[in-house]
């Protein structure tokens, strides 16, 4: 059942009580349809067919979302690691000045 769920991107397959039943193709985007027209309530059917593709849409906009939050973080964590090393510098910097004018300093007041 796992095997189905991911074939139909985790959606449930249609099935049909009658008529019409669906088979995995060589490409994952396509789907073949079989229809008895001795069985098949075609109304029914389309109808049923289109609540799946809406699904289908729906789960490809949540799977494009996830995709573009994730490059996003992605670049977030780029920036701030260059930005926290670049605060790094500037922190040393400050120290050594510190360091440099409290030696100055010491040294002045000797005299």
């Amino acid at each position: 059942m796992a095997s189905s769920n991911s074939f139909y991107g985790g959606a449930a397959p249609y099935r049909s009580r009658e008529g019409l039943s669906t088979r995995p193709v060589a490409s994952s985007d396509e789907i073949q349809l079989r229809i008895d027209p001795m069985h098949a309530d075609l109304d029914d059917e389309i109808t049923g067919l289109r609540s799946q593709v809406k699904k289908l849409r729906n789960q490809m906009t949540v799977i494009k979302a996830q995709a573009g939050v994730k490059n996003n973080l992605r670049r977030l964590n780029k920036s701030i690691i260059q930005n926290g090393s670049n605060h790094v510098v500037q922190v040393v910097v400050f120290a050594l000045i510190c360091f440099f004018v409290v030696y100055l300093w010491s040294k002045m007041s000797r005299k």
